[in-house]
């Protein structure tokens, strides 16, 4: 071996026994028994469900995956004089599972608003402080509501009853014989029921009254009942409706009638069969604009037709027919008020129409804005998922709403009566447009169970809708203030801290029930989705997230995603370990929490430190026993020399020196770059989050330098790390985390030296005297 190698083998031996040395010293109290069991970045083998033949360790769909099919035909009459709603369907149920069905479930949803239902039961409540007037009346004076499902019957393909059993809002359908795998079965539900007042009751469908007028306008979902989903997860997913937990639904076509007020105009899932029937001549040929106006929307129906409507209250009926192919449930609004408005988006080479209803009540802002949202919802969920399969994409306006289902949506946002509005109320309308729509997407096509994962559809919902809103802003900058970036509630990381930090009696992990959390907003919306975006830009980077969103995306549209095949899917398309963070952020409530605990300066010396002599004195070692070394000697310390400040390694250590001349060439020495600062830095973690450790170093000349540790440098200590900095400038100071990319809840220790912060009472002071 030549004396270079020679020198280096000893060296790396001498060093490595030292470090380990020093690491058992160091980290006696943080290393606990069982501690890599422990870790943040022990595999997620134990919270995972196995791989299997239905999905694959991947994340994609297995070769035996399998999913169910329901067909339904219906025939709907509203009578809006009654606020009813009369139905009847033939549902024709597909038995694609290797499984034969003893019954079949079907949910009964509007069973929540029956007046015998536990749903308003299942909190507890106390004495409020105050009661707004209607919540008073509502909870202690007025009678429950009764809107349940009045089933008329259940008949087989033959006419013949099938008895049935209603467990609030499931029913189950004895069936004469199993239903062997592989195959069909068609039976028949006739109902009606009481459509609720949504504004007043807070539904997700209903009507609002509007008593200038005397008109209704409705936004009708959940009004028929659905089948529920069996799966190879769950088998029958037939998890009661609570309120919170939304829906879990097979795809089907559907041929639906449905019958309203000749004045009324409406819209809903599928495409309209019978268009000549119910347009008039001019809505015809405005609707035939708006199929080639792909700047700007073409008014189908305008305001003052709407206003001449709302005073007619028409006795005869029409008729609306649609079909849809494979979708996972159906809506449809209808009103003499609505005025239409429609123009095309090009996506993936195919037409696409956005289209928004509204009253006058909505005006100027609906017709100022909605379509606008809708059109760039589709062109940036597209872009990155998979383009919308649809023909249409529907904004409806409801006082109070927020709701999604395939190709319609309803969304608030109401102008003051002489027709101004806020930058909230704009920026609130616009969001929820942008949010609902998106829905499409999660989980309308990428159809997860909502009613057990309320962040699978809401959380990658809530992060698409911030990717939007922002290029909404950018796209539209005349509608944002000037020089600004749209005002996203949700999704950068800085908003979700102060639910991060809150209390954890009152936080619970993502991976929980959507009925089983206090705080449904940060915890199904806000944290998932700020959780994406931090993956998005700070963890993977936006190529390797975009290619693997992407996957997922479309790998499983038009089928039914567990957490674990999100999760898999996203690290099989990208190459990175991402179960620490997966763990961290989803299944605790542990938050971010990294700062700068301490710093040290050292400097090259030619003599051994006091702890290099204790290590050779406990085994019999001399210096000549060791290779030639180099020391390093804090400043302060008993070891440190005031006369090494300042001067470069070579001069302060003859080791190095004679090192260098033995083994590097003139032209060599000249090029080589001195440090003549060395600084250890310790970093603690006081949160249980691990993160990049992202870090900003500033020098004595004002430079910066900008240096990302990977998460993984927490893998063996979950408490603390040390970094050594070696460089030719003065170090003056740190900040970790410098653009809040992390959701750190505390940025108090986040800089060395520690800045100064002013207490509440002082700022109070500064502010009164400024005054």
């Amino acid at each position: 071996m030549n004396k270079v190698k020679y020198y280096f083998a000893s060296m790396l031996f001498l060093l490595g026994a030292i470090a380990i040395a020093q690491e058992g010293e160091e980290g006696k109290e943080e290393r606990k028994p069982g501690h890599y069991n422990q870790s943040k970045f022990k595999q997620l083998y134990e919270e995972f469900s196995t791989p299997n033949t239905y999905r694959s360790a991947s994340g994609a769909p297995g070769p035996d995956y399998y999913q169910q099919r329901a067909d339904y035909a219906m025939n709907i009459e509203l009578d809006d004089k009654n606020s009813k709603l009369y139905g009847e369907e033939t549902i024709t149920y597909f038995n694609n599972s290797p499984d034969d069905l003893e019954f079949l479930w079907v949910q009964l949803d509007q069973n929540v608003r029956a007046k015998d239902s536990k749903s308003p039961l299942r909190n507890g409540n106390g004495v409020n402080f105050a009661y707004t007037a209607d919540n008073f009346a509502n909870t202690y004076i007025n009678e429950p509501f009764d809107g349940g499902f009045n089933i008329e019957f259940v008949k087989d393909a033959n006419g013949r009853p099938l008895s049935y059993t209603i467990n609030q809002t499931m029913m189950r359908v004895n069936i004469p014989k199993p239903l062997k795998s592989g195959e069909q079965i068609s039976f028949s539900i006739k109902w009606w029921y009481n459509i609720n007042d949504h504004v007043n009751g807070r539904g997700r469908s209903g009507y609002e009254y509007f008593p200038k007028d005397g008109n209704k306008a409705y936004v009708i979902a959940q009004f028929f009942p659905r089948m529920a989903v069996y799966s190879d997860v769950e088998g029958w997913q037939n998890h009661q409706f609570w309120g919170s937990g939304e829906f879990a639904l097979p795809f089907g076509n559907y041929e639906v009638n449905i019958t309203v007020p000749a004045d009324h105009i409406l819209d809903a899932t599928g495409v309209l069969q019978n268009r000549d029937d119910v347009f008039s001549k001019e809505m015809m040929k405005r609707y035939k604009m708006a199929k080639k106006s792909y700047d700007k929307p073409v008014i189908i129906v305008n305001q003052a037709e709407a206003e001449a409507a709302e005073k007619g209250f028409s006795e005869k009926k029409k008729t609306w027919k649609f079909k849809a192919t494979n979708v996972r449930d159906y809506g449809f609004a209808t009103s003499r008020k609505f005025i239409w408005d429609m123009q095309a988006v090009k996506i993936g080479g195919k037409d696409v129409m956005a289209v928004s209803l509204y009253p006058k009540e909505g005006n100027p802002l609906w017709e100022e804005q909605s379509t606008k949202a809708v059109a760039q919802t589709l062109e940036t969920y597209s872009k990155h998922t998979f383009d919308y399969p649809y023909h249409k994409a529907i904004s409806v306006h409801a006082k109070n709403q927020g709701m999604e289902y395939p190709m319609i949506c309803w969304n608030y946002g109401r102008p003051n009566e002489d027709g101004t509005y806020s930058d909230r109320t704009k920026y609130g309308m616009i969001s929820v447009i942008i949010h609902e729509v998106g829905h499409n997407f999660f989980p309308m096509i990428v159809n997860s169970d909502e009613r057990q994962w309320g962040w699978m559809d809401e959380g990658l919902d809530t992060f698409m809708q911030y990717l939007t809103e922002q290029e909404f802003g950018k796209n539209y900058p005349e509608v944002i203030a000037p020089n600004k970036a749209y005002p996203s509630r949700r999704g950068e990381a800085a908003k979700i801290v102060p639910y991060m930090a809150g209390d954890q009696s009152y936080i619970s992990p993502i991976m929980s029930n959507p009925e089983n959390v206090y705080q449904l907003g940060p915890n199904a919306y806000g944290k998932p989705a700020t959780a994406l975006n931090i993956l998005r830009e700070t963890v993977m980077g936006k190529e390797l997230f975009d290619h693997a969103f992407k996957t997922y995306a479309q790998r499983w549209k038009f089928k039914h995603p567990t957490p674990e095949d999100f999760f898999r899917t996203m690290e099989d398309a990208s190459a990175v370990d991402l179960d620490w963070y997966w763990r961290g952020w989803f299944y605790t409530t542990d938050y971010v929490d990294i700062g700068v605990k301490g710093v040290k300066k050292y400097y090259v010396s030619n003599k051994p430190t006091k702890q290099m002599e204790k290590y050779m004195a406990d085994r019999n070692l001399t210096e000549a026993d060791l290779p030639p070394l180099v020391y390093l000697a804090e400043e302060g310390s008993e070891d440190y020399d005031p006369e090494l400040k300042g001067k470069s390694p070579t001069e302060t250590s003859q080791n190095l020196k004679e090192f260098m001349m033995d083994n590097m060439t003139e032209a060599e020495r000249a090029q080589v770059k001195e440090p003549k600062y060395f600084y250890e830095i310790t970093f603690d973690k006081p949160g249980g989050i691990p993160m990049p450790l992202i870090v900003e170093y500033t020098y004595a000349d004002g430079s910066k330098e900008n240096i990302t540790y990977p998460p993984e440098i927490w893998r063996k200590n979950d408490a603390e790390v040390k970094r050594v900095l070696s460089t030719q400038k003065e170090l003056v100071g740190i900040v970790v985390d410098p653009k809040l990319e992390t959701a750190d809840i505390d940025t108090a220790n986040n800089s060395w030296p520690i800045k100064e912060e002013k207490s509440d009472f002082d700022k109070f002071k500064e502010n009164i005297k400024g005054k």
